[in-house]
């Protein structure tokens, strides 16, 4: 039994794997496959219902070939045992012709990498923000015209949107050298559509903010993590605080729902037989059993 509304659709919202061909370590200490594996073990270990993955962007760190066949042979499994669709995100440090030979057995030249997903009359548009050759990002005219068309017919459930740079002020001030370019019009197309949520990853670090009124979240990378809170917006790289976000999408809103990588020490909790017999009560005497601060509820 559910004491809360349940959501119409989940989203697992991953970021910045960056693997490596071979089984190479990031920095040559950063064992990204086992990061990789362990974020996804702990998104079946919810137990959710799932609809999609998302990973926005920075799949693999140098746009090996083999990298991407790597990340199809972890992630695959993970999202069969889910029932979900995975959705890849075009990241900068991430090569559109590996990139769609890999992930999905196409062959491009330099073409943006922009798709849209129908998840049960949720529609999720992957953005490509990347520019050949630089790790800045930007949203070109083209670019703008086709996210027009798409958002021009409101989808059942609203629209999510997908994309590697964010459209904020990074924290980490070093970032905002290789942040999204050409905002204005990308607010422009965004402003009275049905985008409830933008979604994205390239900073390393989970944060949350707005972009022309419409909530942004960025996920935690599974590889490592940026110290948002370095002194004077240094750029520093850590082993740990990896993480990704559940996404829950209501018909009212939408529950963004960081979860760190790793078991800490348990506490405190209640076991599942205390939800069950919460679960037997009325509602009236719930909540005077879990809410009223002179309770003396137990559960039998």
């Amino acid at each position: 039994m559910r004491f809360g509304p349940a959501p119409t659709h989940t989203i697992a919202h991953l970021s910045d794997p960056h693997l490596l061909a071979d089984g190479r370590r990031l920095h040559g200490v950063i064992d990204v496959i086992d990061n990789l594996r362990r974020t996804l073990d702990q998104v079946v270990r919810t137990g959710r219902s799932i609809d999609a993955m998302v990973f926005t962007g920075d799949l693999a760190d140098l746009g090996e070939p083999d990298a991407y066949r790597a990340l199809r042979e972890i992630v695959e499994p993970a999202a069969k045992e889910l029932s979900c669709t995975v959705i890849w995100v075009m990241g900068n440090h991430d090569e559109r012709a590996p990139y769609a030979r890999g992930l999905f057995d196409l062959a491009v030249d330099d073409e943006p990498q922009d798709r849209v997903y129908d998840l049960r009359g949720l529609r999720v548009i992957a953005l490509d923000s990347t520019v050949t050759g630089y790790h800045h990002g930007a949203i070109d005219d083209d670019q703008i015209a086709w996210l027009a068309d798409r958002l021009s017919t409101p989808s059942q459930y609203a629209t999510l949107l997908a994309l590697h740079h964010p459209p904020l002020v990074s924290a980490v001030d070093l970032m905002n050298v290789i942040g999204l370019d050409n905002q204005d019009a990308f607010a422009s197309v965004l402003r009275g559509s049905d985008v409830r949520a933008i979604l994205a990853g390239h900073l390393h670090h989970s944060c949350h903010g707005t972009f022309a009124g419409i909530p942004v979240s960025v996920a935690a990378a599974s590889c490592y993590s940026l110290d948002g809170g370095a002194p004077n917006g240094a750029l520093v790289g850590v082993d740990g605080r990896q993480g990704f976000d559940l996404v829950d999408i209501h018909p009212h809103g939408l529950v963004h729902t960081h979860i760190p990588l790793g078991s800490p020490p348990v506490v405190s909790g209640f076991s599942p037989q205390v939800q069950d017999a919460l679960a037997a009560l009325s509602p009236a005497e719930r909540r005077e059993a879990f809410s009223s601060k002179s309770s003396t509820w137990t559960p039998s």
